[in-house]
Protein backbone atom coordinates (compact mmCIF):
# COMPACT_ATOMS: atom_id res chain seq x y z
CA UNK A 1 0.00 0.00 0.00
CA UNK A 2 1.22 3.66 -0.17
CA UNK A 3 1.85 5.77 2.87
CA UNK A 4 3.20 9.26 3.59
CA UNK A 5 6.37 8.32 5.50
CA UNK A 6 7.83 11.06 8.05
CA UNK A 7 11.24 9.63 8.02
CA UNK A 8 13.19 12.36 9.88
CA UNK A 9 12.42 16.08 10.77
CA UNK A 10 11.09 18.04 7.92
CA UNK A 11 11.04 15.06 5.31
CA UNK A 12 7.77 12.84 4.12
CA UNK A 13 8.24 10.69 1.33
CA UNK A 14 5.51 8.18 -0.41
CA UNK A 15 6.53 4.11 0.12
CA UNK A 16 5.40 0.84 -0.55
CA UNK A 17 4.81 -0.49 2.70
CA UNK A 18 2.79 -4.19 4.01
CA UNK A 19 -1.24 -3.93 4.84
CA UNK A 20 -1.35 -3.68 8.15
CA UNK A 21 -2.02 -7.30 9.73
CA UNK A 22 -5.17 -7.67 11.91
CA UNK A 23 -4.75 -8.47 16.03
CA UNK A 24 -7.25 -9.71 18.20
CA UNK A 25 -10.22 -7.46 17.85
CA UNK A 26 -9.22 -5.25 15.33
CA UNK A 27 -10.92 -3.76 12.05
CA UNK A 28 -8.86 -2.83 8.74
CA UNK A 29 -9.65 0.05 7.39
CA UNK A 30 -9.39 1.74 4.13
CA UNK A 31 -8.30 5.49 3.80
CA UNK A 32 -10.44 7.95 2.33
CA UNK A 33 -9.92 11.63 4.28
CA UNK A 34 -7.40 11.98 6.51
CA UNK A 35 -6.46 15.73 7.89
CA UNK A 36 -3.53 17.32 9.09
CA UNK A 37 -3.35 18.68 13.00
CA UNK A 38 -1.31 20.63 14.40
CA UNK A 39 0.71 18.64 16.44
CA UNK A 40 1.54 16.70 13.33
CA UNK A 41 4.00 19.69 11.96
CA UNK A 42 5.31 20.12 15.35
CA UNK A 43 6.20 16.49 14.60
CA UNK A 44 7.35 17.06 11.19
CA UNK A 45 9.83 19.28 12.38
CA UNK A 46 11.27 17.11 14.99
CA UNK A 47 9.60 19.08 17.79
CA UNK A 48 7.52 16.24 19.30
CA UNK A 49 9.30 14.11 21.38
CA UNK A 50 6.28 11.25 21.38
CA UNK A 51 6.81 10.99 17.78
CA UNK A 52 9.70 8.90 16.41
CA UNK A 53 10.62 8.59 12.55
CA UNK A 54 10.03 6.36 10.45
CA UNK A 55 6.37 7.00 11.52
CA UNK A 56 3.25 6.99 9.53
CA UNK A 57 1.22 9.96 11.33
CA UNK A 58 -2.39 10.95 10.56
CA UNK A 59 -5.40 10.78 13.35
CA UNK A 60 -7.96 13.12 11.84
CA UNK A 61 -9.41 10.41 9.19
CA UNK A 62 -12.59 8.40 7.81
CA UNK A 63 -12.49 5.29 5.48
CA UNK A 64 -14.64 2.19 4.78
CA UNK A 65 -13.94 -1.15 6.68
CA UNK A 66 -12.53 -3.77 4.54
CA UNK A 67 -11.71 -6.57 7.24
CA UNK A 68 -12.15 -7.13 10.50
CA UNK A 69 -10.98 -9.71 13.47
CA UNK A 70 -14.81 -10.48 15.36
CA UNK A 71 -16.94 -7.64 13.85
CA UNK A 72 -18.14 -9.20 10.32
CA UNK A 73 -21.02 -6.78 10.93
CA UNK A 74 -18.49 -3.62 10.30
CA UNK A 75 -17.33 -4.75 6.87
CA UNK A 76 -18.43 -2.26 4.34
CA UNK A 77 -19.19 0.44 6.74
CA UNK A 78 -18.07 4.08 6.67
CA UNK A 79 -16.51 5.20 10.07
CA UNK A 80 -14.64 7.58 11.53
CA UNK A 81 -12.19 6.34 14.58
CA UNK A 82 -11.35 7.76 17.81
CA UNK A 83 -7.49 7.72 17.79
CA UNK A 84 -7.40 7.76 21.15
CA UNK A 85 -6.87 4.32 22.88
CA UNK A 86 -7.50 4.15 26.70
CA UNK A 87 -6.47 0.84 28.73
CA UNK A 88 -10.25 1.69 30.83
CA UNK A 89 -8.79 0.50 34.03
CA UNK A 90 -6.55 2.71 35.90
CA UNK A 91 -8.40 5.40 37.74
CA UNK A 92 -8.35 8.36 35.02
CA UNK A 93 -10.19 5.54 32.80
CA UNK A 94 -12.69 4.95 35.91
CA UNK A 95 -13.53 8.28 36.56
CA UNK A 96 -14.83 8.64 32.57
CA UNK A 97 -11.18 10.49 31.94
CA UNK A 98 -9.91 8.45 29.32
CA UNK A 99 -7.80 11.41 28.02
CA UNK A 100 -6.12 11.07 31.03
CA UNK A 101 -5.14 7.47 31.03
CA UNK A 102 -1.93 6.39 32.52
CA UNK A 103 -1.73 3.99 29.45
CA UNK A 104 -3.07 5.55 26.30
CA UNK A 105 -1.72 5.26 23.05
CA UNK A 106 -2.62 7.16 19.88
CA UNK A 107 -2.81 6.18 16.35
CA UNK A 108 -0.17 7.89 14.42
CA UNK A 109 1.99 8.36 17.83
CA UNK A 110 2.25 5.01 19.37
CA UNK A 111 1.08 3.20 16.24
CA UNK A 112 0.79 3.70 12.44
CA UNK A 113 -1.77 6.52 11.63
CA UNK A 114 -3.89 6.85 8.77
CA UNK A 115 -1.20 8.43 6.43
CA UNK A 116 -1.30 5.32 5.22
CA UNK A 117 -3.76 4.04 2.35
CA UNK A 118 -4.99 0.90 5.26
CA UNK A 119 -4.69 1.12 8.67
CA UNK A 120 -5.42 -1.07 11.78
CA UNK A 121 -7.28 -0.20 14.84
CA UNK A 122 -9.62 -1.36 17.62
CA UNK A 123 -12.62 -1.92 17.04
CA UNK A 124 -14.10 -0.28 19.97
CA UNK A 125 -12.35 2.60 18.46
CA UNK A 126 -14.56 2.45 15.39
CA UNK A 127 -17.87 4.62 14.88
CA UNK A 128 -20.15 4.05 11.71
CA UNK A 129 -21.56 7.15 10.00
CA UNK A 130 -24.76 7.90 7.91
CA UNK A 131 -24.40 8.43 4.26
CA UNK A 132 -25.61 12.07 4.15
CA UNK A 133 -22.54 12.92 6.33
CA UNK A 134 -19.63 13.09 3.78
CA UNK A 135 -16.02 12.26 4.55
CA UNK A 136 -14.58 15.04 4.61
CA UNK A 137 -16.64 16.87 7.64
CA UNK A 138 -16.73 13.26 9.13
CA UNK A 139 -12.72 13.34 9.79
CA UNK A 140 -13.49 16.55 11.74
CA UNK A 141 -14.70 14.51 14.65
CA UNK A 142 -11.31 14.40 16.51
CA UNK A 143 -10.39 18.04 16.34
CA UNK A 144 -13.93 19.08 17.13
CA UNK A 145 -14.11 16.68 20.12
CA UNK A 146 -11.04 18.75 21.03
CA UNK A 147 -12.48 21.91 20.58
CA UNK A 148 -15.79 20.54 22.30
CA UNK A 149 -14.58 19.66 25.55
CA UNK A 150 -12.10 23.13 26.16
CA UNK A 151 -15.18 25.09 25.25
CA UNK A 152 -17.81 23.29 27.31
CA UNK A 153 -15.46 23.83 30.15
CA UNK A 154 -14.76 26.86 29.46
CA UNK A 155 -18.26 28.34 29.33
CA UNK A 156 -19.50 25.83 31.90
CA UNK A 157 -20.58 28.84 34.26
CA UNK A 158 -20.45 31.46 31.62
CA UNK A 159 -23.19 30.69 29.43
CA UNK A 160 -23.67 34.26 27.26
CA UNK A 161 -20.37 35.11 27.16
CA UNK A 162 -18.14 37.32 25.23
CA UNK A 163 -15.65 34.99 24.06
CA UNK A 164 -12.01 35.44 22.49
CA UNK A 165 -10.41 33.21 20.53
CA UNK A 166 -6.45 32.74 20.17
CA UNK A 167 -5.70 31.10 16.72
CA UNK A 168 -7.54 30.55 13.21
CA UNK A 169 -6.48 27.52 12.56
CA UNK A 170 -8.22 24.13 13.06
CA UNK A 171 -8.69 24.02 16.81
CA UNK A 172 -9.36 27.47 17.26
CA UNK A 173 -11.95 27.99 14.41
CA UNK A 174 -13.82 24.85 15.88
CA UNK A 175 -13.58 26.33 19.43
CA UNK A 176 -15.22 29.37 17.99
CA UNK A 177 -18.03 27.64 16.05
CA UNK A 178 -18.85 25.50 19.04
CA UNK A 179 -19.03 28.93 21.17
CA UNK A 180 -21.53 30.13 19.03
CA UNK A 181 -23.62 27.02 19.74
CA UNK A 182 -23.36 26.93 23.14
CA UNK A 183 -25.04 31.12 23.60
CA UNK A 184 -21.77 33.24 23.38
CA UNK A 185 -22.40 36.72 22.51
CA UNK A 186 -19.69 37.51 20.60
CA UNK A 187 -16.98 35.31 19.52
CA UNK A 188 -14.04 37.29 18.44
CA UNK A 189 -11.11 35.15 16.36
CA UNK A 190 -7.46 36.70 17.19
CA UNK A 191 -4.64 35.69 14.41
CA UNK A 192 -1.59 36.76 11.99
CA UNK A 193 -2.84 35.74 9.28
CA UNK A 194 -5.33 38.34 7.88
CA UNK A 195 -6.50 36.18 4.44
CA UNK A 196 -7.21 33.52 6.86
CA UNK A 197 -9.26 35.80 8.96
CA UNK A 198 -11.38 36.82 5.87
CA UNK A 199 -11.85 33.06 5.29
CA UNK A 200 -13.52 32.63 8.40
CA UNK A 201 -15.20 35.51 8.32
CA UNK A 202 -16.98 34.21 5.22
CA UNK A 203 -17.23 31.23 7.42
CA UNK A 204 -19.75 32.86 9.87
CA UNK A 205 -17.40 34.16 12.53
CA UNK A 206 -18.42 38.28 12.20
CA UNK A 207 -15.53 39.40 14.52
CA UNK A 208 -11.99 38.96 13.78
CA UNK A 209 -8.63 40.82 14.55
CA UNK A 210 -5.27 40.86 13.31
CA UNK A 211 -3.42 41.01 16.32
CA UNK A 212 0.08 42.02 14.67
CA UNK A 213 -1.52 45.42 13.46
CA UNK A 214 -4.11 46.02 15.11
CA UNK A 215 -4.61 47.37 18.81
CA UNK A 216 -6.26 44.13 20.04
CA UNK A 217 -7.26 45.74 24.00
CA UNK A 218 -8.74 48.83 21.96
CA UNK A 219 -10.98 46.29 19.33
CA UNK A 220 -11.84 43.76 21.80
CA UNK A 221 -13.56 46.32 24.10
CA UNK A 222 -15.05 48.08 20.77
CA UNK A 223 -16.69 44.15 20.01
CA UNK A 224 -17.49 43.59 23.79
CA UNK A 225 -18.66 46.86 24.88
CA UNK A 226 -19.44 47.31 28.38
CA UNK A 227 -19.83 43.68 29.26
CA UNK A 228 -16.15 42.54 28.53
CA UNK A 229 -14.89 39.25 27.86
CA UNK A 230 -15.21 36.52 30.47
CA UNK A 231 -13.94 33.85 28.76
CA UNK A 232 -10.63 33.15 26.95
CA UNK A 233 -9.49 29.61 24.63
CA UNK A 234 -6.17 30.29 23.90
CA UNK A 235 -5.63 27.89 20.97
CA UNK A 236 -2.25 28.71 20.24
CA UNK A 237 -0.29 28.63 23.12
CA UNK A 238 2.81 31.21 23.03
CA UNK A 239 4.13 33.48 25.33
CA UNK A 240 2.73 36.78 24.18
CA UNK A 241 -1.03 35.59 23.74
CA UNK A 242 -0.97 33.85 27.38
CA UNK A 243 0.36 36.91 28.55
CA UNK A 244 -1.69 39.29 26.55
CA UNK A 245 -4.88 37.03 28.06
CA UNK A 246 -4.53 38.22 31.58
CA UNK A 247 -5.10 41.96 30.41
CA UNK A 248 -8.26 41.22 28.37
CA UNK A 249 -10.43 38.94 30.79
CA UNK A 250 -12.57 40.38 32.90
CA UNK A 251 -12.11 39.88 36.97
CA UNK A 252 -14.01 36.29 37.19
CA UNK A 253 -13.68 34.90 33.64
CA UNK A 254 -12.12 31.74 32.46
CA UNK A 255 -8.71 31.16 30.44
CA UNK A 256 -8.98 27.79 28.50
CA UNK A 257 -5.37 26.77 27.53
CA UNK A 258 -5.70 24.31 24.72
CA UNK A 259 -2.78 25.23 22.52
CA UNK A 260 0.87 23.63 22.93
CA UNK A 261 2.79 26.24 21.35
CA UNK A 262 5.39 26.73 24.27
CA UNK A 263 5.63 25.21 27.62
CA UNK A 264 6.96 27.91 30.47
CA UNK A 265 5.10 31.00 30.21
CA UNK A 266 5.55 34.11 33.24
CA UNK A 267 2.36 34.76 34.37
CA UNK A 268 1.01 37.08 36.51
CA UNK A 269 -0.30 35.17 39.57
CA UNK A 270 -1.24 37.88 42.14
CA UNK A 271 -3.32 39.34 39.96
CA UNK A 272 -4.92 36.14 38.51
CA UNK A 273 -5.49 35.13 42.44
CA UNK A 274 -7.17 39.21 43.69
CA UNK A 275 -9.77 38.99 40.23
CA UNK A 276 -10.38 35.03 40.44
CA UNK A 277 -9.31 34.52 37.43
CA UNK A 278 -9.88 30.95 36.54
CA UNK A 279 -6.68 29.02 34.13
CA UNK A 280 -7.63 25.73 32.72
CA UNK A 281 -6.01 23.14 30.56
CA UNK A 282 -7.86 21.18 28.15
CA UNK A 283 -6.41 17.90 26.60
CA UNK A 284 -7.77 15.50 24.00
CA UNK A 285 -11.38 14.64 24.96
CA UNK A 286 -13.16 11.72 26.48
CA UNK A 287 -15.49 8.92 24.56
CA UNK A 288 -18.62 11.76 25.10
CA UNK A 289 -17.17 14.29 23.51
CA UNK A 290 -16.08 12.20 20.82
CA UNK A 291 -19.67 11.21 20.70
CA UNK A 292 -21.15 14.69 20.69
CA UNK A 293 -18.77 15.89 18.43
CA UNK A 294 -20.11 13.39 15.73
CA UNK A 295 -23.46 14.11 16.83
CA UNK A 296 -22.78 18.23 15.42
CA UNK A 297 -21.50 17.19 12.39
CA UNK A 298 -24.28 14.52 11.85
CA UNK A 299 -26.73 17.24 12.35
CA UNK A 300 -25.19 19.56 9.97
CA UNK A 301 -24.46 21.86 12.78
CA UNK A 302 -20.91 21.88 11.95
CA UNK A 303 -19.66 22.43 8.21
CA UNK A 304 -16.12 22.16 6.66
CA UNK A 305 -17.40 24.20 3.95
CA UNK A 306 -15.44 27.67 3.08
CA UNK A 307 -12.57 26.79 5.62
CA UNK A 308 -10.52 23.55 4.23
CA UNK A 309 -8.79 22.63 1.02
CA UNK A 310 -8.07 19.08 -0.07
CA UNK A 311 -4.90 17.50 -1.83
CA UNK A 312 -4.00 14.58 -2.67
CA UNK A 313 -1.72 12.44 -0.31
CA UNK A 314 1.19 13.06 -3.27
CA UNK A 315 1.53 16.76 -2.21
CA UNK A 316 1.68 15.70 1.16
CA UNK A 317 5.12 16.76 1.72
CA UNK A 318 4.85 19.93 0.06
CA UNK A 319 1.60 20.29 2.71
CA UNK A 320 3.88 20.33 5.53
CA UNK A 321 6.04 22.42 4.14
CA UNK A 322 3.28 25.20 3.21
CA UNK A 323 1.84 24.72 6.94
CA UNK A 324 5.38 25.70 8.55
CA UNK A 325 5.79 28.44 5.76
CA UNK A 326 2.47 29.85 6.77
CA UNK A 327 1.67 29.80 2.78
CA UNK A 328 -2.02 28.21 3.43
CA UNK A 329 -5.06 29.97 3.33
CA UNK A 330 -7.19 28.01 4.90
CA UNK A 331 -7.73 26.54 8.36
CA UNK A 332 -7.46 23.13 7.39
CA UNK A 333 -5.84 20.81 4.88
CA UNK A 334 -7.45 17.21 4.14
CA UNK A 335 -4.98 14.70 2.61
CA UNK A 336 -7.14 12.24 0.01
CA UNK A 337 -6.34 8.75 -1.18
Amino acid sequence: MRALMWTEPNKMEIQEVSIPDLQKDEVLIKVDVVGICGSEIEGFLGHNSLRVPPLIMGHEFSGVVENTDGSPDLIGKRVVVNPLISCGKCNRCLKGLENLCDNRSILGIHRPGAFGEYVSVPSSAVLPIPDHLNSFAASLTEPLACSLRATKRAMANHPFANVVVYGAGTIGLLSAFVAKILGAENVIVLDLNQERLNTIQESGIAHVIQSNKENVEERVKEIAGQKGVDIIIDAAGFVPTRQQAIKIINPGGVIMNIGLGVDETPIPINQTIRSEITELGSFCYTKQDFYEALQLLVNGQISEKVWSEVRPIENGHQSFVDLVSGNVVKSKIFLQF
